[in-house]
């Protein structure tokens, strides 16, 4: 397996990754760093990004278990992305 594969989605990510260290932190943007945790845990590349997600992380003062439970309670409270970025998608994948 190679070392630092390229993720299918690291363009639209970065994009993401972007905004979130110029905005700062917001219900929104807590859901979009918890769904980009998930989504590059484990994942063998895109350094930079899993680097300044951890840098979010820091910069917010949040473990990355309290920003899940953070974003599950903002979850359950009502469709949160319906609440964001107008013309933003959720994507998961």
């Amino acid at each position: 397996m190679q070392q630092n594969q390229k993720h299918p989605q690291e363009k639209n990510d970065r994009a993401t990754v972007d905004l979130l260290l110029q905005e700062g932190r917001s219900d929104y943007n807590l859901a979009e760093l918890a769904r980009l945790r998930i989504r590059y845990r484990g994942f063998p590349g895109a350094k930079e990004i899993q680097q300044d997600l951890d840098r979010l992380l820091r910069e917010w003062q949040l473990q990355e278990e309290e920003l899940f439970t953070l974003t599950r309670q903002l979850h359950e409270s009502g469709d949160l992305y319906r609440r964001g970025r107008s013309g933003e998608q959720e994507d998961w994948s």
